[in-house]
């Protein structure tokens, strides 16, 4: 029953936060303070990983290619099939729930701690709106980090299947050019802007919602974050069984 109860709370959060907007003067800084941190600020760790995740995704099918009579093309058809429909969009946002999700709950969890929840609804302001709606706004813009994630995690598969001796710039370039449907792309946006709203929300309403000290904001922290995953995982397969199936 509390996870029922749990849900009801989210979604009414949810409603809560579109009333009573706060001045637009104010949230525009807001919303920019919250692109720097959430979506410009995790741009690193994000290429760095996509990177990797596309050199190690091209070795490994270069290396189960034992049969001569499969073409090398296989190794940029896998590596842009795996990053785009999968690794860019999903993984990513597993690790951005870790980053992003963690800072979003301790962050409002330590204004629940220190009353500055209170003192904004005691001076008459919408915290919900003030609080979560400009992060669900910067989050929009996760699309465009997908979308580096991509480029860059194909760059990383034709950089260790080449410079690896794996396969040819010529055979790479051309598997990533075999049978490409351009709804894949589409849907791995339309993917990322769910994760997005989800990173948003399920781990403010864990920090606005928690109670008690400093030692709950971790505790909050870390229940954000595995349900977020669990969300993202989930509502992965109904949107590939919906979009792909």
């Amino acid at each position: 029953m509390n996870y029922i109860a749990s849900i009801g709370s989210y979604f009414i959060m949810i409603k809560e936060v579109f009333k009573k907007p706060t001045k637009w003067s104010i949230m525009k800084t807001l919303i920019l303070k919250e692109i720097d941190e959430l979506v410009y600020g995790s741009m690193g760790i994000i290429i760095f990983i996509s990177f990797f995740i596309g050199g190690v995704v091209s070795i490994q099918t270069a290396l189960n290619i034992t049969n001569p009579l499969i073409p090398r093309n296989l190794i940029g058809f896998a590596t842009r099939q795996s990053v785009i429909l999968e690794f860019a969009p999903t993984f990513t946002s597993i690790i951005m729930a870790g980053k992003v999700g963690s800072y979003i709950t301790s962050s409002i969890g330590t204004m629940r701690v220190t009353e500055q929840i209170d003192a904004l609804e005691i001076m008459g302001v919408n915290s919900l709106n003030y609080l979560v709606f400009p992060k669900i706004i910067a989050m929009l813009f996760y699309p465009f980090v997908i979308a580096i994630a991509m480029y860059v995690g194909i760059f990383g598969g034709w950089t260790a299947g080449v410079f690896g001796g794996f396969s040819s710039s010529a055979d790479f370039v051309e598997g990533l050019q075999l049978d490409f449907i351009p709804f894949h792309v589409t849907y791995s946006f339309i993917k990322s802007i769910v994760f997005a709203l989800i990173i948003a929300t399920i781990p403010s309403f864990h920090g606005y919602y928690m109670k008690g000290g400093a030692l709950e904001v971790g505790k909050a922290s870390t229940t954000a974050f595995v349900w977020t995953s669990v969300v993202i995982i989930i509502v992965n397969y109904i949107l590939t069984q919906l979009l792909l199936g």
